[in-house]
């Protein structure tokens, strides 16, 4: 996959080459650009924002260096289309369900605002050359697209084959869309089994492989009852008779289609 990143802070995505994605790089499996906006100015101050029109607060990021590093960009692979990301809080929210989605596109360009934002012309203008999506990763505001912009490109690139080592371990994942439903992950231990009048729960120790499926399936399932409520009605067409009955077990009902 290749990933084109455009900013005015480039040294704010220096952590995208550490870890698993730092790896991911060096192997080859993820091409990751930075690009810094102000290379695409062409006044001695490297003006990348004015006042907005009708007035307001604040400062909106102008069309022409965008045009200009977007332009770079895709001229780099003509015969190539591009997904362009822009982070921003007035986006759709960004889920699991899209990092999977995003996953399987081969180029991935983000552009990240900062102040109020980017001139909408930007948007409207390639939206007709390429897929724009503009995402939002929760509700509240940072103060650019970089965090938000890291946050989405290790949701997508984790679920790239071949960038975790044990590709099993995502199925059981929080909002992991592969098996059952978008849940919360169970609680999980490790050595020692006693840690400050602390155990781990028996059935772990068991060894009976249905058991210990049966024991995570209904402790994800009481977790996302009690604290996403909303993702438990998203999967209620997807819930079994006994998870049903776990449910019922912990005081925790669910509606929705069976």
């Amino acid at each position: 996959m290749r990933i084109d990143v455009v900013s005015i802070f480039p040294s704010y995505l220096a952590p995208l080459g550490l870890s698993l994605l730092g790896r991911a790089r060096a192997d080859g499996l993820v091409e990751l650009n930075i690009h810094d906006l102000r290379d695409f100015t062409h006044d001695r101050h490297r003006t990348v924002d004015d006042t907005p029109y009708g007035g307001g607060a604040g400062m909106v990021m102008m069309p022409e260096p965008w045009g200009a590093a977007l332009d770079h960009i895709l001229a780099s692979d003509p015969d190539a289309t591009p997904t362009m990301v822009v982070p921003t809080p007035s986006g759709t929210r960004f889920t699991q369900a899209d990092a999977e989605r995003l996953a399987g596109r081969p180029w991935l360009v983000f552009g990240c605002g900062r102040y109020e934002g980017i001139d909408q012309r930007v948007i409207d203008h390639y939206a007709r050359r390429m897929s724009v999506e503009e995402v939002s990763i929760g509700d509240y505001v940072l103060n650019g697209g970089e965090v938000a912009a890291m946050v989405i490109i290790e949701a997508v690139a984790r679920v790239i084959p071949g960038f975790v080592g044990n590709p099993e371990s995502l199925s059981e994942e929080s909002h992991s869309t592969r098996t059952g439903g978008p849940l919360l992950e169970y609680p999980i231990y490790t050595k020692p089994p006693t840690w400050r009048g602390l155990d781990v729960p028996d059935v772990l120790f068991s060894g009976h492989h249905a058991n210990v499926s049966r024991w995570r399936r209904d402790e994800a399932l009481r977790r996302t009852a009690s604290r996403r409520p909303d993702l438990l009605a998203a999967a209620a067409g997807e819930l079994s008779d006994r998870d049903r009955q776990a449910l019922g077990e912990s005081d925790h009902g669910c509606t929705g289609p069976r």
